[in-house]
């Protein structure tokens, strides 16, 4: 099992070897590799230089300070049509060479109006859907709740980055009746953790990371053997115990290249 593959072929094609199957939990694509901010499609675009200064802004929790990627990014003609482009040759290497058989949901950086083009019986996509593996029932729930500020927040407007046509994100009413629509299952599969405080704190970006109060609801509701997810690449704590349900960040497969194994 992986998530946060962003552009990792090399670990990916024997991610599965010895398994029956191999379970993809989204952020097949690699936008930018904050490692190595040569990578990625936003340095393809503008350049290395330019991502490095992105990175290092993202970093430093200096969101204002990215008007000048903003204004680059402006610039670029088409700039949906070059970003589907990219993602679109990563997709065709990665799903190239990804083991079969595999059960597929989709995480925030991803896209997921390309699957259809790569998508078929060996490598199966999944969302808000339940499938039967070795006896046991998993439950898919791909991309993330959106970010909303509080109503009582004031908004500073910084300028405006031009949106990038990634196409995963839903409302948390939308992302909660994804969730409710799986009912009870032995695995809960996501790509964004439970509202756990421990599971979404990152501890290199210093800040919570997208979760889910909506997955954390079923947890307590159903209880599943696992629920499994990734999205946070540096957690505080990888794994707890909610009552009988181990939930369990998979890990950050770019930077790892070792699979998660789910035994039973």
């Amino acid at each position: 099992m992986v998530s946060d593959v962003h552009g990792r072929a090399d670990a990916l094609a024997t991610a599965g070897d010895g398994a029956d199957g191999l379970l993809v939990l989204g952020d097949l694509l690699l936008y930018l590799d904050y490692a190595d901010p040569s990578q990625g499609i936003l340095a393809d675009l503008l350049g290395a230089q330019a991502g490095a200064e992105f990175a290092a802004l993202r970093k430093e929790h200096r969101f204002g300070d990215l008007r000048s990627i903003g204004a680059q990014l402006s610039q670029v003609d088409d700039l949906p049509g070059a970003v589907t482009e990219a993602a679109r040759q990563q997709y065709a290497e990665l799903f190239g060479i990804m083991p079969t058989p595999a059960y597929c949901t989709y995480g925030n950086v991803d896209m997921p109006a390309l699957w259809p083009e790569f998508v078929d019986d060996k490598h199966r996509m999944f969302d808000a859907e339940v499938v039967e593996i070795g006896g046991w029932r998993f439950g898919f729930v791909g991309g993330w709740p959106r970010k909303l500020l509080p109503a009582a927040q004031p908004v500073t407007r910084a300028p405006r980055i031009p949106p990038i046509p990634f196409g995963a994100d839903f409302s948390p009413e939308e992302f909660a009746a994804k969730v409710e629509s799986l009912g009870p299952v032995d695995v809960l599969c996501s790509h964004v953790p439970p509202a756990v405080p421990e599971l979404r704190w990152d501890t290199v970006t210093r800040r919570p990371e997208v979760a889910s109060e909506a997955l954390l609801e079923a947890i307590h509701t159903h209880q599943p053997r696992y629920a499994l997810f990734g999205h946070v690449h540096q957690p505080l704590q990888r794994r707890l115990r909610i009552g009988r349900t181990e939930c369990v960040n998979v890990g950050h497969f770019r930077a790892t290249g070792q699979p998660f194994v789910l035994e039973w």
